[in-house]
């Protein structure tokens, strides 16, 4: 086996630190089990982004509405969707344990990596969509709703806070380009974006 050059090793030692201050960190920013009001609110807002949620609140209005609420509501289905394509894949490829915990058995057991945070991604993707899709007042809520999300998941456990920062930088992006690419899309499948 070759031996490590001293910039490789060197690199591998800030990356090694790196984990270790965001292993530290998270763990400090955890919700302590006795502290049952806190426990709770942690809960509910880490699971207000689960994506079954959002995509079953979000086909009943497809299914109902019309004209801009039909358009917005696939829009941000589509989103949704790709972005958990996009994040499974990182997932599966760097394969980062999730920290070590009681909470959230499901996404343990379901999903056990944690980079990134696909709840991450989707709220900022949401939060980002939603400004370019209107209405502003709903922009407003989301953009303050989806940090506390994010923060939620690091407070329960069930992430790193390098996870969620990297999450929501990719649902940034993911926002933004969803938007560049709706005229594309309602083009191609206007069945699915106008009633």
């Amino acid at each position: 086996m070759p031996e490590k050059t001293q910039p490789e090793y060197s690199q591998n030692l800030r990356i090694k630190w790196l984990l270790e201050w965001d292993e530290r960190l998270s763990t400090q920013l955890r919700v302590p089990a006795a502290s049952r009001w806190r426990r709770f609110s942690g809960a509910l807002l880490a699971h207000s982004g689960d994506s079954w949620f959002w995509l079953a609140g979000l086909f009943v209005v497809w299914l109902i509405a019309r004209g801009d609420w039909h358009l917005r509501s696939a829009m941000l289905a589509v989103g949704i969707l790709v972005m958990a394509v996009l994040v499974m894949g990182i997932k599966l490829t760097v394969r980062r344990k999730r920290p070590d915990g009681d909470w959230g058995m499901l996404y343990r057991s379901t999903d056990p990596h944690s980079f990134p945070s696909g709840h991450a991604a989707r709220v900022a993707l949401l939060a980002v969509m939603t400004w370019g899709l209107g209405p502003t007042w709903l922009g407003l809520i989301l953009t303050f709703w989806a940090p506390l999300v994010a923060l939620a998941r690091v407070r329960m456990g069930v992430h790193y806070l390098s996870d969620v920062v990297v999450g929501m930088l990719m649902g940034i992006v993911g926002g933004l380009a969803m938007l560049l690419l709706q005229p594309l899309l309602v083009a191609a499948f206007p069945f699915v974006f106008h009633r």
